[in-house]
């Protein structure tokens, strides 16, 4: 078994810096010592998330989320603690170092990075795709992109590759050693079949490099140019690097383009987006071979106030798209917005901006429907209004899909909308009639660490992890090895790991708990790290002064207890009734 060196892990939260990762996936501003944002972890309408630069943590005054960079990346990019910690070394450039622990290989150390090395591996097979297209076995390739009107900027711009139409070409190309073949597996670019052969996923397709929102090749979508290939798309699978369901193809382009998009489209394939670039409409991204996920939704609202999901108008896309209906409800936020346009049916986006260019294309888009629109039209398909039993209906229909919109304003209009078309005009009367209670943005938060109780203890610790030079103050560890009070083992951890690195900060320790404390104790110690306790600094030394003397005297009473309770079932030896002597003048004194 392998795992990162302490030190390692600290240097690398010293060379992070909060901001620069927090701002590379949230919009922050700076508004006093810290930044403020609207929350990634649950919907809000007014900024409650900040961010620390002097002590480089993050807090959520909303939700309660809160922790270090490590914290961040792991809750928003819904990764393990190693995976980040190897994303974290990639954008500082260090490869990660694992100690293996067996007792017979405890010296044992090896530098690595998986998702750095995937990293490099598949932005080189989309190089050497790339390369592949303008040889002699692509000719049939290039002819098809050249009908389909792509030009070579577009080409380049989308880094769009072919696979050579082999068995094995491109593993024994890129994968020539044992290490790198491994590698190449594990980023999904092999075929195992039943007789354990291994070959190239990937034969004779033009391929569509899929890159995250910080350029790194993560996966690839290859389309077919033969006429017999039975399957016309095919992507790569799930890797530790590559999730479908949270990655959106051209996200990354478009950002390139636009920092900050007016709005995005969604369609729904790779030459869609393609295309629709080609046509000057750059600002299109498509879901990866699945339906609309709530991560899609979070992703594309943290990009943009306004988003268009574009559909086939024939009854497969109006289906598509009432799915998606159902997955964008609960995750719609205030202050954004989000419309259906539907093309002719038989058409596609692709072929729509080659029939008819960018103007018609984009008028299309500024007629296109509204949620709420959309929502209610396909209701009321299903019921009959000018009959009681129809109004009951609608009721019936509608009432799961609005009580699950947490946005308190959208949820509003829609309860409104329902009560025009049952013909109440008081929205008080269209609840008692749904029967459920809208969900609030902060009826899902069940954590509310600043309303915890401040004990002794919390407030030793609370301070401890705030200001870690505080532990030098600490000259008497003996005692506080008695105290039977909660949170005792975490104060006498956090004095160990401060006492053997002087320097350690908020952040480090933070990660350090990361990784052994249980879930709910976590909890509370992040809580603790942003504990706004008001003290001005100066303060800060004589009140854990004044704390850990309280600390010591609880100490010394519960001793004081203990043997006098024991004076009265056996008798004391002669050091412990020294001891209680000792400990009655002690706290008699005090």
């Amino acid at each position: 078994m392998k795992r990162i060196p302490k030190d390692f892990i600290f240097d690398l939260v010293a060379r992070t810096n909060i901001v620069d990762v927090v701002s590379s996936r949230v919009k922050i501003k700076k508004k006093g010592n810290n930044y403020f944002g609207c929350c990634p972890f649950h919907n809000e309408k007014t900024p409650s998330f900040s961010v620390n630069d002097k002590k480089q943590i993050f807090y959520c005054f909303g939700c309660g989320a809160s922790g270090s960079a490590i914290d961040f990346i792991m809750e928003f990019d819904r990764l393990s603690f190693v995976e980040t910690i190897e994303e974290l070394a990639n954008l500082q450039g260090l490869t990660v170092p694992y100690v293996n622990t067996d007792n017979d290989k405890s010296s044992d150390v090896s530098a690595h990075n998986v998702r750095a090395d995937l990293y490099a591996l598949m932005t080189g097979i989309a190089h050497f795709y790339h390369q592949k297209l303008y040889t002699t076995e692509a000719a049939a390739a290039r002819e098809y992109l050249q009908k389909r009107g792509l030009d070579q900027s577009i080409i380049k711009r989308f880094n769009i590759g072919y696979s050579p139409d082999s068995w094995n070409e491109t593993n024994q190309t890129l994968a020539k050693s044992q290490v790198l073949r491994d590698l190449y597996d594990q980023a999904g670019m092999l075929v195992t079949n039943d007789n354990q052969k291994q070959y190239d996923r990937f034969r004779g397709r033009i391929m569509f490099p899929i890159r995250d929102r910080r350029g790194n090749v993560i996966a690839f979508g290859g389309r077919t140019i033969k006429a017999d290939d039975n399957v016309k798309y095919l992507n790569s699978p799930e890797t530790s690097v590559f999730h479908k369901g949270r990655q959106l193809y051209g996200l990354y382009e478009v950002l390139e383009t636009h920092r900050n998009p007016v709005q995005l489209l969604v369609v729904e394939g790779y030459m869609d987006v393609v295309a629709l670039a080609q046509y000057g409409i750059d600002y299109a991204v498509a879901a990866l071979g699945t339906a609309t996920t709530e991560d899609h939704v979070k992703l594309l609202f943290r990009t943009t106030d306004n988003i268009i999901f574009c559909y086939d108008g024939d009854n497969a896309g109006r289906r598509a798209a009432w799915r998606a209906l159902t997955t964008l409800l609960p995750a719609m936020v205030d202050g954004k917005q989000i419309k259906f346009v539907f093309l002719p049916e038989g058409e596609d986006p692709d072929s729509m901006v080659r029939k008819e260019g960018k103007i018609a294309f984009e008028k299309r888009l500024t007629e296109a429907q509204t949620l709420s629109q959309f929502l209610f039209e396909g209701l009321l398909k299903q019921v009959d209004l000018t009959a009681p039993e129809g109004r009951s209906k609608l009721t019936t229909l509608a009432s799961p899909l609005i009580s699950q919109v947490r946005a308190d304003s959208f949820s509003l209009y829609l309860r409104q909308q329902l009560g025009q078309y049952l013909g109440l005009l008081d929205v008080s009367q269209v609840d008692k009639l749904i029967g459920t209670k809208p969900v609030s943005n902060n009826e899902t938060i069940n954590y509310e660490p600043m309303r915890m109780k401040l004990t002794t203890m919390r407030i030793l610790i609370g301070l401890l992890l705030q200001y870690p030079e505080l532990a030098k103050q600490v000259a008497d560890t003996k005692s506080i090895e008695l105290s039977q009070l909660p949170g005792s083992d975490i104060f006498r951890q956090l004095l160990t790991i401060c006492y053997h690195y002087p320097d350690i900060t908020t952040a480090q320790l933070l990660a350090e708990f990361s990784q052994t404390a249980e879930k709910a104790v976590l909890q509370h110690i992040k809580a603790l790290a942003v504990w706004d306790h008001r003290y001005s600094e100066e303060d800060i030394p004589v009140i854990f002064t004044d704390t850990l003397k309280a600390l010591y005297d609880s100490i010394l009473a519960q001793r004081q207890e203990l043997l006098i309770a024991k004076s009265r079932t056996t008798k004391l030896n002669e050091q412990e009734k020294k001891e209680l002597s000792t400990l009655l003048v002690l706290l008699k004194k005090g």
